[in-house]
C-alpha cells in the first residue's frame, strides 16, 4: 500500500496561466493525469480544492458583501473545481468521487469520513469540496482538518513558487528558499505557508506539510511519492 496524503490545490491551480481565472481544461488534464498516475501506483490521494479562480470570500469581488454570505459563495465555487477535476481524473483512467461539506446530492456525495476512507482504500481519489462547511475558515484549514480526519501521512500544499521563502520571491529576487522549517518558525516569522489555524492544526496532529511548485510538471507525483521537493514543514 502506498502513502495516504491530502493534496491542497488552490483555485488558481485550475486557471488558465495567462488569464488567472476560470477553469482551463488543459491545465486540469495535466493535474488529473499526475493524480491518476500515483493513484494507479497504490497511493491514496485525497484532494482539497479552493476556488480563487472563480470567487473568493475575501476578494475585491466580495467587497461590501456580508462575510458569511461571501464565504458560502466561495464554498459553492469549490464544487465546480471539484467536478472538473473528478471528470478529468476519470478521463485519465482513474476513479474519483467528490464529497462536499455542503449538501448537493445531485452532483456530489455529502462528506462522510468513513465513506471517504473506504473510497481511498478502494483506490479511488476523493475530492473534497465545500471547505469545512463553515464561513470564516479557509480551504487551507479544510485541508488540515480533512487530513487529520482521514489519517493522512502529510498535507501537500501546491503553490506557484518552489517552496517557502524568507521573503516574497516575486518582489525580492534574493529571497532564500528553505528546505525545512518547524511549525513554530512559520508562525513566529509569519511566513504565510498556510493560515495560522491550518498550521496549528497540523502541529497539534503531527502532520508534516510539503510545499511545492505545482507549475513544474511531475511535481504532484513527486510530492505524493514522498520525494524531497520544495519545503518540508514539520
Amino acid at each position: 500500500m502506498g502513502r495516504r496524503v491530502a493534496l491542497k490545490l488552490s483555485g488558481e491551480a485550475f486557471a488558465d496561466p495567462a488569464l488567472q481565472y476560470g477553469i482551463d481544461p488543459a491545465t486540469v488534464r495535466r493535474l488529473a493525469g499526475e493524480i491518476a498516475e500515483v493513484a494507479a501506483e497504490g497511493h491514496q490521494v485525497a484532494v482539497v480544492v479552493g476556488a480563487g479562480n472563480i470567487f473568493r470570500g475575501l476578494s475585491s469581488a466580495a467587497a461590501g458583501m456580508d462575510r458569511a454570505n461571501a464565504d458560502y459563495m466561495g464554498m459553492l465555487a469549490t464544487v465546480l473545481n471539484a467536478m472538473a477535476l473528478r471528470d478529468a481524473i476519470e478521463a485519465a483512467g482513474g476513479v474519483a468521487r467528490v464529497q462536499t461539506a455542503i449538501r448537493i446530492e445531485q452532483v456530489a456525495e455529502p462528506y462522510i469520513r468513513l465513506r471517504a476512507i473506504r473510497h481511498l482504500e478502494k483506490g479511488r481519489v476523493v475530492v473534497f469540496a465545500g471547505g469545512t462547511g463553515n464561513p470564516y475558515f479557509t480551504t487551507d484549514t479544510a485541508a488540515a482538518l480533512r487530513a487529520a480526519e482521514i489519517g493522512a501521512e502529510a498535507v501537500l500544499k501546491a503553490t506557484k513558487v518552489d517552496g517557502v521563502y524568507d521573503a516574497d520571491p516575486v518582489h525580492h529576487p534574493g529571497a532564500r528558499l528553505f528546505q525545512e522549517l518547524r511549525y513554530r518558525e512559520v508562525l513566529e516569522r509569519d511566513l504565510r505557508v498556510m493560515d495560522a489555524t491550518a498550521i496549528t492544526m497540523c502541529l497539534e496532529n503531527r502532520l508534516p506539510i510539503r510545499v511545492f511548485n505545482i507549475s513544474v510538471p511531475g511535481n504532484i507525483a513527486r510530492a505524493v511519492r514522498g520525494e524531497a521537493v520544495g519545503t518540508l514543514v514539520h
